[in-house]
């Protein structure tokens, strides 16, 4: 069997291991590549199998798979054209695009490895792309080895490099906690009811509010704290100055979506998830984030997402690339 790749959060690596070994037994066997990167070499399941496990939620620290297919030390990698052809030889037919994706453990993308590789496919009649195929070439470099990975888009978790998505920049954000929520959009491809009623818990300054905007939802922002001035100024969004528990009492609509970004531990922050069922609509959409911080942050979170589970239906959780510290749940209201 092929080794599977995956990467992880430097600090959550451990935590990672653990996981597989709780899913799949302790006899499999796993080593350390780099900071963000394991291998599993020995008793480990099927890729199909480690990113069903991911995507439903029972391991939430790894960010990206691949099947190994080569590696080779750094001054030993074979020339593009040859590069190709074992890529090739692994597929059942010759495919009519791939998306070849680089990263490194340094500051580089190793984006080197993306142009030796790119011109060899083209001359075979492939579209080469850096994402959006359903195959995926993954190309890792550290300063000493260079590991060739390949796996179907639905068993990567991401189609980014090495799960490490990369957001643009704007004058318009008003606060980095914004990219979570594009991320976990974009990763889970929620789908969002058109003309929506979203409740955002913790909202100040609004950078998840302005998130929900655009994607055409009514939002009602929670926080006793200020909303930064072009959020308050659009007149989708409703700013109501209180905590979570008093907007509750006096509450009387439902909503589509409910999103909670606080700065609390992962109980408490499930809890208030909890108290606000009664205002969701069934099947309302449902976005946490729960921190981290604990000494045992795996237990943490599983005990974060076992209350949640009194009322929800969690479909994915994973500690994102812009997560730091915690993870990101998506669930359903029952």
């Amino acid at each position: 069997m092929l080794s599977s790749l995956f990467s992880v959060a430097t600090d959550s690596y451990d935590l990672a291991v653990r996981e597989i070994r709780d899913e799949f037994g302790p006899q499999v066997l796993v080593e350390r590549v780099s900071g963000d990167l394991g291998r599993i070499t020995e008793n480990g399941p099927p890729i199909e199998e480690l990113a069903a496990a991911c995507n439903d939620g029972r391991i939430v620290f790894i960010r990206h798979l691949t099947a190994e297919i080569a590696g080779f030390g750094v001054s030993e990698v074979p020339t593009g054209q040859e590069l190709a052809e074992l890529i090739l030889a692994e597929l059942p037919r010759h495919p009519r695009a791939l998306a070849v994706q680089t990263w490194t453990d340094g500051p580089s993308s190793g984006g080197s490895y993306y142009h030796l590789l790119e011109p060899a496919l083209a001359e075979r009649g492939i579209e080469v792309s850096r994402a959006g195929q359903e195959l995926v070439v993954s190309c890792f470099a550290s300063k000493k080895n260079v590991l060739i990975g390949l796996n179907r888009l639905e068993h990567s978790l991401s189609d980014w490099p090495g799960g490490r998505m990369r957001l643009a920049r704007s004058d318009d954000r008003v606060s980095r906690s914004e990219f979570k929520l594009e991320e976990a959009i974009q990763t889970f491809d929620l789908q969002l009811p058109h003309g929506g009623k979203a409740l955002d818990l913790g909202a100040s300054p609004g950078g998840w509010t302005r998130i929900l905007r655009q994607y055409d939802q009514q939002v009602w922002s929670i926080d006793p704290g200020d909303l930064d001035r072009r959020v308050a100024a659009d007149r989708g969004v409703h700013h109501v100055a209180t905590t979570a528990g008093e907007f509750f009492r006096r509450n009387q609509l439902r909503f589509d979506v409910v999103v909670n970004d606080m700065r609390m531990d992962q109980l408490m922050s499930a809890r208030v998830m909890l108290d606000a069922i009664p205002h969701l609509r069934r099947g309302a959409l449902a976005v946490v984030t729960l921190k981290g911080g604990a000494r045992n942050p795996l237990d943490a979170a599983r005990r974060g997402m076992d209350v949640l589970r009194k009322n929800y239906d969690i479909q994915s959780a994973r500690q994102l690339h812009h997560n730091r510290n915690e993870l990101t749940v998506i669930a359903r209201a029952r």
